[in-house]
């Protein structure tokens, strides 16, 4: 049992490998900002470039997997999967596993290279919001595979159009930080469970409890997609389906809520974004309250040190109409042009075992996908970090299409009018609508 491991190394996992990528985006679902660098260099890079469709819906069947296996993976799981791979090779004599470990700011323009040419690997990990990019060249998921344990919103990223191009990996979500210590200087003993609650533990932060600003919210490239929960929650949607929806009633209401926060004095519209900053503000006490990934939770550790988890706890999105938030992550997809499909499906369908999911997170630190692989002692023991999994529930992901990154870059421009003050909520969206017309669904 052989693992040919072609690899670049890379900064370990935390806050430098956050600033590798671009800051308040995880690396979990796909840095859109990068992708719109890329695509404009680039084109979009699909795979109908090729000629080629998509395959039908196969079966895995029982057999073991045999033959060689050709796999990508970016960053930290690139490094992590050849010895974690071992397993699935000993219970698979025949098969051979090739790793090769790509740098995120390179995979897109290797993977639109590698399908223009005909050279894929057999599978990969993909980022879920490039599945759109790309999904001419996956093949589709086999019937025989149970997709029915995924998260859904997380399973929704691999739906496109008509078929399933691809199985979740890992996931990932944001959920509400506040600081436990300085909201009982303030006199609460609890998280704040709505809109209404969520603002005034803000405003109580900064006159109680000697906070600069009450709540960090996002600013800066991704903006937009780090405050869909607000849309979300309040029964927004995006799409209709066939056009873009920003600019209803329920996304206006939303976006004065947003621009409130700026304008009572709540948030800050210059927060500094570069890397550790939002770290640094929470654990010093300046802003004690912001909406991160999972992700945050190690850096507050390095940041905060010894006892830094005991002044600090997670909740659920408060609510509006609902609690709903974001959904990223990384999926599994297998190529049409693979030589070994059915084997590279084989080991996509251990990746996403529940078993094997647990054991990746404690390799990784990567979110199982699988619901049931929450219900493992060393997630579910864990109260900060089965928060994820609650949200995780009800958490939505950003439409499959190819113009998303065109449309949250012209939502990042209007989020930054309505932070400064230099347009009415009704003005920027009506504004954003027009512009996410011209760009259209792709």
């Amino acid at each position: 049992m052989r693992i040919r491991h072609t690899a670049q190394r890379f900064r370990p996992r935390g806050a430098e490998f956050e600033e590798e990528l671009v800051k308040n985006t995880t690396r979990l679902g796909v840095v859109a900002g990068l992708v719109a660098v890329t695509l404009a260099l680039t084109g979009c890079g699909r795979a109908d470039d090729t000629g080629e469709g998509p395959a039908a819906a196969g079966t895995i069947g029982d057999g073991p997997a045999t033959g060689t296996l050709t796999m990508w993976a970016m960053g930290t799981e690139g490094e992590l999967l050849p010895d974690f791979v071992a397993a699935f090779e000993e219970a698979n004599p025949d098969v051979s596993i090739e790793v090769t470990a790509i740098p995120w700011d390179a995979a897109y323009n290797k993977f639109q290279t590698a399908i223009a040419a005909g050279n894929t690997p057999d599978i990969a990990m993909v980022g879920s919001t490039w599945m759109a990019d790309f999904t001419d060249a996956f093949s589709t998921v086999p019937t025989d595979l149970d997709t029915s344990d995924f998260f859904p919103g997380s399973m929704s990223t691999n739906e496109v159009g008509d078929r399933v191009a691809g199985v979740p990996w890992y996931v990932d979500t944001r959920v509400l930080y506040y600081r436990t210590d300085l909201a009982a200087q303030a006199g609460w003993d609890k998280a704040p469970e709505t809109w209404d609650e969520l603002k005034q533990l803000a405003a109580d932060y900064q006159s109680k409890a000697g906070a600069d600003f009450g709540m960090r919210l996002p600013a800066g490239n991704d903006s937009f997609q780090g405050t869909l929960w607000m849309p979300w929650s309040n029964g927004a949607e995006l799409t209709d389906g066939d056009a873009w929806t920003l600019d209803t009633p329920e996304m206006v209401e939303a976006y004065e809520y947003y621009q409130s926060f700026f304008t009572e004095g709540l948030s800050d519209p210059d927060a500094d974004v570069s890397a550790g900053a939002q770290e640094a503000a929470f654990v010093d006490g300046s802003t004690p309250m912001l909406i991160d990934g999972p992700f945050m939770r190690s850096q507050l550790a390095t940041l905060g040190g010894d006892g830094f988890d005991e002044k600090y706890a997670t909740a659920v999105i408060p609510a509006k109409e609902s609690s709903v938030s974001f959904s990223g992550g990384a999926n599994l997809v297998v190529f049409n042009n693979g030589d070994n499909q059915t084997s590279a499906w084989k080991l996509a369908q251990w990746l996403s075992q529940p078993e094997t999911q647990v054991d990746w997170y404690e390799a990784s630190g990567d979110l199982p996908s699988a619901q049931s692989a929450w219900k493992d002692p060393s997630i579910a023991d864990d109260a900060s970090l089965t928060t994820f999994g609650t949200q995780l529930e009800t958490a939505k992901a950003t439409p499959v299409t190819t113009t998303w990154v065109q449309v949250g870059a012209a939502a990042d421009q209007a989020l930054e009018l309505l932070r400064r003050g230099q347009a009415t909520v009704e003005e920027a969206l009506a504004d954003l609508q027009a512009k996410a017309d011209s760009i259209g669904m792709g």
